[in-house]
């Protein structure tokens, strides 16, 4: 017994240590060969449920209440998470001109909460984890509520905005998952710690595959506006980094906590961004979410490297 489980924590440690592998491959297969993915659209809503249950599992009470023990950090981490990236989507989206759809697109990925992925590049970059999951924890449950009303918005200037039902569907794919994943481990306690090793790589092989269905949608999209979507995408990124460093730096935080909104606000839950806009938009505006996934793994492993190789005594 002892040895399966030594295996299957081994196995999920792979998966989950490659992750970005996983994002690229199952991009390429989609990208190639369309007919392999085009016909699971429909499962994009529930399997990002699934993502927000498991992330909801891994939050403890102590969590949410660090809000009160940093109320400066996580407040400043949350403005920055709502305020620099739907306005940087949507200036971007201005400045390229770019399809209607696709703009909208950019906005919601620039108006969704930090996603998981943040918390291990942020980890791996030797910043405040605590922080990290804080911030992730406190923009998930405040999505409901702001992403609708940033969309109306800044979106609003191309299409008309189904305010309500965003609400409607942030509600049933962020809140009551992570929700009912938190009151879950609550309720068993240390049971509930046996699959906590095995949840990340489970949302990692959803991610991947998520990202090869809108891939698979859009290949025919791709070939013609890809990249210059790609741009957008990169430029949108690395000015979530940068901003998020710069506005905790310059109000004197430490490097620890500065890397960690760094991160918090320049990595999206683009997963989230895909399946609404799929749901409300079309399968079109989820193309900036799909190359945004893929691309803020490769930067946030990228900065991860990086910062891990200069300590936070040595920055500060």
């Amino acid at each position: 017994m002892n040895s399966t489980k030594s295996a299957l924590t081994s196995l999920a440690g792979f998966i989950t240590r490659f992750f970005i592998l996983w994002i690229i491959l199952f991009s390429a297969v989609a990208y190639f060969f369309p007919h392999v993915f085009k016909n699971l659209g429909f499962l994009i809503v529930p399997m990002l449920a699934v993502i927000m249950f498991a992330m909801g599992i891994t939050l403890r009470i102590d969590d949410f209440r660090r809000v009160f023990l940093r109320p400066l950090e996580i407040f400043v981490g949350v403005c920055a998470q709502y305020v620099v990236m739907p306005l940087l989507g949507f200036l971007l989206a201005l400045a390229f001109g770019i399809n209607p759809l696709i703009a909208v697109g950019i906005v919601l990925v620039g108006s969704c909460p930090g996603g998981t992925a943040s918390n291990v590049i942020t980890y791996l970059a030797r910043g405040d984890l605590a922080l990290s999951v804080t911030l992730t924890s406190v923009s998930t449950l405040l999505c409901p509520f702001l992403l609708p009303a940033l969309m109306y918005g800044y979106a609003g200037k191309w299409i008309d905005i189904p305010v309500a039902d965003l609400f409607i569907s942030a509600l049933q794919i962020v809140l009551l998952p992570v929700l009912l994943g938190v009151i879950l481990r609550k309720l068993f306690g240390r049971k509930s710690e046996a699959v906590l090793p095995f949840l990340p790589s489970v949302s990692s092989l959803v991610i991947a595959l998520v990202v090869g269905i809108i891939v698979a949608l859009n290949a025919e999209s791709i070939k013609t506006i890809g990249a210059v979507v790609l741009v957008v995408v990169i430029i949108h990124n690395a000015l979530g980094l940068i901003c998020g460093y710069l506005i905790a730096k310059a109000l004197g935080f430490r490097e620890s906590s500065c890397r960690a909104i760094s991160v918090e606000v320049g990595m999206q839950n683009s997963g989230l961004a895909a399946a609404l806009s799929q749901l409300h938009f079309g399968y079109l505006s989820a193309l900036p979410a799909a190359l945004f996934s893929i691309w803020h793994n490769i930067s946030g492993g990228a900065i991860a490297s990086l910062w891990r190789n200069r300590s936070v005594h040595e920055q500060n």
